[in-house]
């Protein structure tokens, strides 16, 4: 799935690491919950997560986002920065960043060389690692590069949850949880106030908390009682109601860096005076370093046909309807994006497709079904579900054929395309 690999020693460890349990590929319901094997492996490679101070990032949708631009902030305030992320789009690479690049795959090699090393010392002698997951030796590789490559701020997203991710052995300066909806609830519980909760793990006593989640809201609720419990202080940023998904990011972000100036931490570098960190460090071309593919991407296609010779592409990974209400929402903002929508469109088997399509009846969009691997829905349910919701809908199996399709119908009809539903999707029309 993943784009080429160059490096043979990346290649592999990657093959050794797909050995192991890998959640990202299989239904969740019986996943292991406790931090010990991860505990033993990091413990095995000397405690590599307490080099560095660290910002923890949980929640349902903007992790990504939200850690992307409170690593430009810290980068611009001149500190080293990592950040860890998942999943990644095109290329394994990108879970991995260092100064706001990825990491090498000779980098990466060697790290996940010494976390599968640490991982067989703990098979022989029967500890806790051995029941690592491939998620555990990824997040412990990462952990040792920020180390190695003497980070002062590692930003690390949780992969799924918070409170039994594999990210939350490390102690945080803040904690923040971006928002919550219903999503893995064979995992992490069927109402928002559950879901908060296994989010809220991550909050660590004495750091501080920042949310959007208002008080009121019965996840933010939650949200409160565990900062209050831990003697955290809570920040929530005022976001307008009508704010759009970046605007609410860059609110989260910029409130992380005030609540780090008030700790006391300043700027570093030659030039100016040094003075505490906060959200003025977001400038709109900190913001636009941020950016992060398949969020709210857009592209103009030249398919040189007829007079509508450029077709507009927007790549969004949204995968739950209240992520992807947002994105049509703002993008119904700009006048381009009012025109009728083909979409390009797989739905992971765990997900909410009913949901999904539901959210999509608003908007003028006709949607080709595709599937990229064995999680994806079968798009002929799919494409059941559209017939009853009214939605227009075609069924294309190859998604590079659906990406097609697509670019032809909307050259021939002035419409723009969207792909969504899955990263996955997204990553391999991007590789295309």
């Amino acid at each position: 799935m993943s784009s080429h690999i160059e490096s043979e020693r990346l290649s592999n460890s990657l093959a050794e690491l797909d050995q192991l349990t890998n959640w990202e590929r299989r239904p969740r319901g019986d996943m292991r919950v406790d931090l010990e094997p991860m505990r033993d492996l990091a413990r095995r490679l000397g405690d590599p997560q307490n080099s560095f101070r660290i910002v923890h990032v949980a929640g349902t949708k903007g992790k990504g986002s939200t850690c992307a631009l409170i690593e430009a902030g810290l980068a611009r305030a001149g500190f080293s920065v990592g950040r860890y992320a998942s999943p990644h789009v095109m290329h394994i690479t990108e879970r991995v960043s260092i100064h706001g690049r990825p990491v090498g795959e000779e980098r990466l090699a060697d790290a996940l060389g010494a976390a599968l090393s640490a991982f067989k010392d703990a098979r022989r002698e029967a500890t806790d690692g051995q029941g690592a997951t491939w998620f555990d030796i990824l997040t412990v590789s990462a952990l040792l590069i920020f180390r190695s490559e003497r980070v002062e701020w590692a930003v690390l997203e949780t992969g799924l949850g918070g409170r039994w991710d594999s990210t939350n052995i490390v102690q945080s300066d803040v904690a923040v949880i971006t928002n919550i909806d219903l999503e893995h609830t064979e995992i992490l519980g069927k109402t928002r106030a559950a879901i908060a909760f296994e989010k809220a793990g991550i909050i660590k006593p004495g750091a501080a908390v920042v949310t959007l989640l208002p008080e009121a809201d019965e996840a933010g609720a939650v949200v409160s009682a565990r900062a209050a419990e831990l003697g955290c202080a809570l920040r929530r940023p005022t976001v307008p109601a009508d704010a759009t998904i970046e605007q609410r990011n860059v609110a989260l972000a910029g409130t992380v860096l005030d609540v780090l100036g008030k700790m006391g931490v300043m700027t570093k570098g030659a030039s100016a005076m040094s003075e505490p960190l906060g959200e003025q460090l977001l400038d709109p071309s900190t913001i636009a370093t941020a950016r992060l593919p398949g969020r709210l991407e857009k592209i103009a296609v030249d398919t040189s046909h007829g007079d509508n010779a450029k077709v507009n592409v927007v790549l969004d990974g949204a995968h739950v309807p209240f992520n992807l209400a947002a994105v049509l929402s703002d993008l119904s903002q700009e006048e381009k994006y009012r025109a009728p929508c083909i979409a390009v469109m797989s739905i992971a088997d765990d997900k909410d497709a009913a949901g999904l399509l539901s959210t999509m009846t608003r908007h003028d969009i006709s949607i080709i079904f595709t599937t990229v691997g064995a999680r994806s829905r079968s798009p002929e349910q799919l494409k059941t579900i559209a017939d009853t919701l009214g939605l227009l809908s075609i069924v294309m199996l190859d998604p590079l054929e659906a990406y097609q399709e697509a670019l032809a119908g909307a050259t021939e009809s002035g419409a723009w395309v969207l792909v969504t539903g899955s990263l996955y999707l997204v990553g391999i029309i991007r590789a295309a």
